[in-house]
């Protein structure tokens, strides 16, 4: 039997509120908890502001696009820089140096050991900090901003780039001008494709094929780009006058063009083919098991069955031996598509797995005393690293259609140890919970300082503004980055 609300007191809402009529789960004003012994009414506030306002401080002004608005800003003071160093056009070698350093910094944003480090910086600050530092530190996870940002600012440099090395060939057309000028234009052109291809639209209807154009045409960036930068630092040591090998070590565009280099070999030479452990759960979902290393909680893993063509990312699951230690890890696949229902069909006994482990969202829970787990189906897996972590008092909510069925007992039984008055919202028979208010309730219940959320992007995006607008820090995984 699973248990639904504290101290088996059981949890309705009122009549006109117990299941949404509209798929979008829109927030009702009242949650009311009725027993023999108590009855608590907690009523959902309004939310902050205007319409106008709301708009501005939760979706314009997200944090992702505050990144990406920095990251311009702070390319633009460069640029100013540059003009006013010349008095007019910016070197030719000034505009190369600021291409190659965005592309760097957006690899860099892309790498897993410079992202696990980022995320040490900034959730290792102690709990005694005021609540407001703590809760924009948490907002970490949001780096795909500064990622997406010096990526597009690298092919607005690049542009301005063919712009003048195209000037300079038309004044004087040398053989050397001219290979300079034709291997500009085919970066460019790799360059729009890749930007292009990024749109979040794009992404969307066409992800496989998203992977595919960032990968192949990226490597093609940067062996186009060596390729370029090499025939004008031959063409600047002539004029120099100097050895080419100390004209390129000179060049601060050739030590980011290492970086950049050993970013990407280093992920691929990490490239390992896995032995696999399956556990089936249910005909919707598979867990699986990889027992090569032991890994703590907060990492994430990218798996695949085609290396060149597409991956998956998963949040893992520490396992553990008979003692309590951690000999493995899991992690647990839903059926979403026709991936994850080839592999819950057809359980993997090998699976590649590329790159270092990667931190993730839920290791931003370090910065607060409390906080509430909200996750609709599959979305409870990774809190289940989480919850083995145990860093603080929760409280879950956990919205979803026959968890014991689906997920079994095991899992439910981790959840109900975390939280022995968790809620537990079978959607089969209870139909769909009105998320805003019982996660409301939850907040006022226990004093939580944030909430953390995972679950499709609608819903996610739903609860964080719903709670955000109301006061409530919370967290959800980001779809845009």
């Amino acid at each position: 039997m699973i248990q639904h609300p504290s101290n088996d007191v059981e949890k309705t809402l009122t009549p006109s509120s117990t299941v949404s009529e509209n798929p979008s789960f829109t927030d009702e004003k009242e949650l009311v908890i009725t027993s023999e012994v108590q009855t608590v009414v907690y009523d959902v506030p309004d939310k902050k502001g205007n319409k106008f306002t709301r708009f501005l401080q939760y979706t314009f002004f997200s944090t992702y696009r505050k990144l990406f608005t920095f990251t311009f800003i702070a390319n633009l003071a460069v640029f100013i820089g540059f003009i006013a160093k010349t008095k007019g056009a910016p070197l030719v070698s000034d505009v190369v140096d600021a291409t190659a350093a965005n592309l760097m910094v957006s690899i860099l944003f892309r790498q897993e050991n410079f992202v696990n480090v980022v995320y040490e910086i900034f959730t290792r600050a102690p709990r005694s900090l005021p609540i407001w530092i703590r809760t924009d530190l948490a907002k970490v996870f949001h780096y795909g901003g500064a990622h997406s940002g010096t990526g597009v600012a690298s092919v607005v440099w690049f542009i301005l780039y063919t712009a003048v090395v195209t000037r300079d060939y038309v004044l004087s057309p040398t053989t050397a001008a001219r290979g300079i000028d034709v291997i500009a234009y085919i970066l460019l052109a790799c360059f729009l494709f890749i930007l292009i291809a990024a749109h979040p639209t794009f992404r969307a209807k066409f992800h496989d094929s998203f992977e595919a154009t960032h990968r192949f045409a990226g490597w093609a960036v940067v062996i186009v780009f060596w390729t370029g930068f090499m025939l004008s630092a031959d063409e600047q040591r002539n004029i120099n006058q100097i050895p080419l090998g100390l004209q390129i070590a000179k060049t601060p565009a050739f030590w980011f063009l290492c970086v950049i280099t050993i970013c990407i070999i280093l992920t691929w030479l990490r490239l390992r083919h896995r032995d696999v452990y399956p556990e089936v759960l249910s005909d919707h979902a598979i867990r699986l098991h990889f027992k090569y290393r032991p890994l703590k909680p907060f990492y994430g893993v990218r798996v695949s069955t085609r290396p060149l063509m597409e991956w998956h990312a998963f949040a893992t699951i520490p396992d553990d031996d008979e003692n309590g230690n951690i000999n493995g890890y899991s992690f647990v696949v839903s059926n979403a598509g026709d991936w994850t229902d080839s592999i819950i069909k057809n359980p993997p006994k090998k699976l590649w797995i590329r790159g270092d482990p990667l931190y993730g969202l839920l290791i931003s829970a370090r910065l607060f005393k409390s906080y509430i787990i909200v996750a609709t189906g599959s979305g409870i897996a990774p809190f289940l690293s989480l919850m083995h972590a145990n860093l603080a008092p929760c409280r879950i909510l956990w919205s979803t259609q026959s968890p014991e069925t689906t997920y079994g007992q095991k899992i439910i039984n981790t959840v109900l140890k975390s939280d022995s008055n968790a809620i537990i919202w079978n959607t089969r028979e209870r139909g769909r919970p009105d998320m805003i208010a019982l996660t409301y309730q939850l907040v006022q219940e226990s004093n939580a300082e944030a909430v953390f959320i995972i679950s499709n992007p609608k819903v996610t995006k739903l609860v964080v503004y719903g709670m955000e607008t109301r006061g409530v820090p919370t967290y959800g995984a980001i779809f845009d980055s």
